[in-house]
């Protein structure tokens, strides 16, 4: 494929995206979790459309499907390209102002409407490699987005490339857009059977050529701590205070054993809320291992802690609930090596030198893989997601649109 002729619309595409505030809610039962996000997938379904994706739908779940059709007589697995909808609730994404520095030439971005919000040079190493590139920074007071509208623009620019050169030879390709994600639903609601997918690739990662065959395995845990309350007045000997418990517990957790104190393949345990009073408290956590026998280890030790502090206090009780997340993908994807090694091949040929690495979180791809989807993860370009300091390089975006064609049409090469 000839990318020199070719006018790429992804980035106006998410110039346009990021605008729509599209952020998810932990604590909303619905599927999505928020009615905005429909918006964008209102304009994805549109704009599809205008470039001739004719079954292109938003279903009453959020989720956007859409087919873009083979041209080629060979039989090729079809494949997705998938990539969340939704924004973090870590950080704003209301009145998205987004910012394109063009020709970047090294040192920090001081951003305009909150100079405290310095993405600095010696902070983020990745800006080494975009000297003379265009970097999409917010003016400093909300999210940029980036995670995940890089990925959905690319996707989008991908479709509009195919429809716009029919030369090039691929098999059925499905898109799949999801609400959710950054709240661990994100395909809670995807129909499999209407995706009718045989392998898949979400557009979720960070820096440019690396491919993410691996994810944590998760895990979330409810810890709720029953106190023994009393009047304050006449409480000496009387009072076991449910808020001093749970600190107790969390002060227990090893040191080595938290987010802020590890890296690579090291394991955590996060409390990520804490609510209640004196008589009751929940407290959050999130579990991360790479192999789910750690896991369990990690859950096994969260809970003992709370029985040690708790053995002291008779009057006192906790409850201890484990909820499933997801499990690596890897697991799945040794299955099916042709996946991932196709990943590596699409890389190559853009001129890029393709990294396969580990993700020290999880993306749709983790949950897709488990359900009959071997879904590896490919950089979308974003960068310090879920702070103000998000940013992407224009050229980063470009080259995976280019890593996303060349894919589709390795596969029809490869049938």
């Amino acid at each position: 494929m000839n990318f020199n002729n070719y006018t790429f619309t992804v980035t106006d595409r998410f110039l346009r995206y990021v605008k729509i505030d599209t952020q998810s809610d932990p604590n909303s039962p619905t599927c999505p979790s928020t009615e905005k996000q429909k918006n964008l997938g209102r304009l994805l379904v549109e704009e599809l459309k205008a470039i001739g994706i004719s079954d292109a739908e938003l279903d009453t779940h959020g989720y956007v499907y859409a087919t873009i059709p083979a041209t080629t007589d060979k039989q090729v697995p079809v494949l997705c390209f998938c990539s969340h909808m939704d924004t973090s609730p870590d950080c704003t994404g209301e009145n998205v102002n987004p910012i394109v520095h063009r020709n970047y030439q090294g040192g920090d971005i001081v951003l305009p409407n909150d100079k405290s919000q310095i993405i600095e040079f010696s902070e983020h190493p990745a800006l080494a490699a975009q000297l003379g590139n265009d970097i999409i920074t917010t003016d400093g007071t909300t999210l940029l987005g980036a995670d995940n509208k890089a990925g959905v623009a690319e996707i989008m620019d991908a479709a509009h490339y195919f429809m716009t050169h029919p030369e090039v030879k691929h098999g059925k390709i499905r898109i799949l857009f999801t609400p959710d994600e950054e709240i661990g639903r994100g395909v809670d609601k995807a129909d499999m059977k209407k995706l009718g997918a045989d392998f898949g690739y979400t557009m979720d990662g960070e820096t440019i050529g690396h491919i993410e065959n691996e994810t944590f395995s998760a895990d979330a845990v409810a810890l709720v701590i029953k106190g023994f309350p009393t009047h304050p007045g006449f409480a000496k000997n009387k009072m076991q205070h449910a808020i001093k418990l749970a600190a107790k517990i969390i002060e227990r957790i090893p040191s080595n054993k938290t987010p802020e104190t590890t890296e690579k393949k090291e394991p955590f345990i996060h409390p990520t809320s804490i609510q209640g009073g004196l008589e009751q408290v929940e407290i959050k956590f999130i579990i991360r291992a790479f192999d789910t026998p750690t896991l369990h280890a990690l859950e096994n030790e969260l809970k003992g802690i709370a029985a040690d502090v708790l053995s002291a206090y008779i009057k006192c009780s906790f409850e201890f609930k484990v909820t499933e997340q997801y499990r690596n993908m890897k697991d799945v994807l040794d299955k099916h090596p042709q996946v991932v090694d196709y990943a590596v091949e699409a890389v190559k040929r853009t001129g890029v030198t393709p990294v396969l690495s580990s993700i020290r979180g999880g993306t749709d791809g983790s949950r897709l893989s488990f359900m009959g989807l071997p879904c590896p993860n490919i950089y979308a370009g974003e960068h310090a997601f879920h702070s103000k300091q998000e940013w992407v390089s224009v050229q980063d975006m470009q080259k995976a649109v280019e890593t996303i064609v060349h894919l589709a049409a390795i596969w029809e090469e490869k049938s």
